[in-house]
């Protein structure tokens, strides 16, 4: 009996390793069994340098391999052409399992091709440009405005709670209308507990990470749906998206169930109030490790203010797009810390690439490894906003460039994403400010902050409250905090 267990163990271990395939398989290893080779994917790295996971297995294997992660079998491609190749013709999303238990099985931004443009038409009339210009700037800049006087006054802040905190502030109020003050305060508690469960690699047991972040889930899920079941017993108005999507499950082509709307809104919220923050954070960082950008901000930003009048208060849709340096920093940033996949697919069928076959049903994780390429970017490791200078800042996908994804799915809140990041900038320019030294960004498939991300910040005379702006007199122009 006990040789029958080790022989079929044995056999087993073997099917793991050496997986079935009508063709060859990239190269590669499968790691251990179930486990693959999920938590050396994980081990912490520089978030500001090219993956050590990846690095290593590109040496070993080239930009095409195989491997085990999350339980699942994958196809890692650092090949720019295969990349978008598959962007544009597979339609399956790829998510990790953890991923999956976090957005649900039916979530409509996870499902084919038809859905997820669907969800991108809907997203695209609350933050396409026209959405930006007249719904979310002003309510955007007023918050971050807000907040950081808050931050002045205390001495501190920090970056990405405060960067999330604006993000779910306005998009709350956009998406539902006015809630009750103590289901608004239930739903901002439920966030603290997303972070740490994205991508943890465990089961749903109580006291684990994951098991805390479902547990919020559910609890967001509940306030979210008897929110939207109070307002339309009562006539109560929506928020202005929640209108478009309200149309939607009323009927229509596109009839969508309060289900779908619920989890719509949820992974909406989520989605916006994770991924920004997080690379602003890692922006305002590199900002601050070079004293010749941020004395360049602080040019663009002081002129934005000396150009208002004494009636005008906050940014205008034309501020905004004035911002050309602030734009290249921007770039720039999310050229470096976007090391994720940027193309995350299951391919339909058989692929055949070179000699390799990569088989159908198999999840392909394409990374956006020409960012760090020396022959498309000169010093590629080196954070320089200047190589941006006369290129097209509006465009978020190239060959060259693609931190938002490509394809079908592409990311579409990526202008909202900029647009934020660059409120938040100006705002900050207003200030003295400084970020720790000890300051460290470490990714762990995402951006985390291990010692924190703080800005000291302080400001030496009253704010201007005609206009809501700090005169940058106080400043000085050539001001550089070190």
């Amino acid at each position: 009996m006990f040789s029958l267990i080790v022989v079929k163990a044995f056999h087993w271990i073997y099917q793991w390793s050496n997986p079935k395939c009508t063709g060859k398989l990239p190269p590669g290893s499968m790691g251990f069994p179930i486990i693959g080779e999920t938590f050396q994917f994980l081990r912490p790295h520089d978030a500001l340098q090219f993956s050590t996971f990846l690095k290593e297995r590109i040496l070993r294997h080239g930009p095409l391999f195989r491997s085990s992660l999350f339980g699942g079998k994958v196809i890692i491609s650092t090949d720019i052409e295969l990349n978008m190749e598959i962007a544009k013709t597979n339609r399956i999303p790829g998510v990790t399992k953890s991923i999956t238990r976090l957005f649900g099985e039916n979530n409509l931004f996870i499902q084919s091709k038809e859905s997820h443009k669907h969800v991108r038409n809907l997203t695209y009339q609350l933050l396409g440009s026209q959405g930006l210009k007249l719904r979310i700037l002003k309510d955007i800049d007023l918050l971050a405005r807000t907040h950081m006087e808050e931050g002045a006054r205390n001495g501190f802040l920090d970056v990405k709670e405060t960067s999330s905190k604006i993000s779910i502030e306005c998009l709350a109020k956009k998406v539902m209308g006015e809630m009750e003050p103590e289901a608004a305060k239930e739903l901002a508690l439920c966030w603290r507990y997303f972070p740490s469960g994205w991508f943890r690699f465990s089961f749903n047991l109580p006291g684990t990470g994951v098991y805390n972040m479902m547990k919020a889930k559910k609890t967001m899920m509940k306030l979210l749906k008897d929110t939207v079941l109070k307002k339309r017993a009562s006539g109560e108005e929506f928020g202005e998206f929640f209108k478009i999507i309200f149309g939607e499950m009323e009927g229509g082509e596109e009839t969508m169930s309060i289900e779908n709307a619920i989890e719509f809104i949820y992974t909406f919220f989520l989605i916006a109030t994770e991924t920004t923050p997080r690379v602003l954070a890692a922006t305002v960082k590199l900002i601050s490790n070079h004293p010749k950008v941020m004395q360049e901000l602080q040019r663009e930003h002081e002129e934005i203010v000396r150009s208002k009048t004494g009636k005008e208060a906050g940014l205008t849709w034309e501020d905004y797009k004035s911002m050309t340096f602030t734009q290249m920093v921007i770039n720039e940033s999310f050229r470096i810390t976007s090391t994720v996949p940027t193309v995350l697919r299951v391919t339909d069928d058989d692929i055949q690439v070179g000699d390799y076959t990569i088989p159908a049903g198999w999840t392909f994780m394409g990374y956006a490894s020409v960012h760090f390429n020396p022959e498309k970017y000169d010093d590629p490791l080196v954070f320089n906003p200047w190589r941006w200078k006369g290129k097209d800042l509006g465009a978020i996908v190239s060959k060259t460039y693609i931190p938002f994804g490509a394809g079908p799915r592409l990311c579409p809140g990526a202008d909202f994403a900029k647009m934020q990041m660059a409120i938040f900038i100006h705002h900050l320019c207003r200030y003295r400010w400084s970020m720790k030294a000890q300051t460290t960004v470490i990714r762990r498939y995402m951006l985390l902050f291990p010692r924190g991300c703080d800005v000291q910040i302080a400001v030496d005379s009253k704010v201007d409250s005609s206009a809501g702006y700090i005169p940058f007199e106080v400043l000085g122009s050539n001001t550089v905090v070190k």
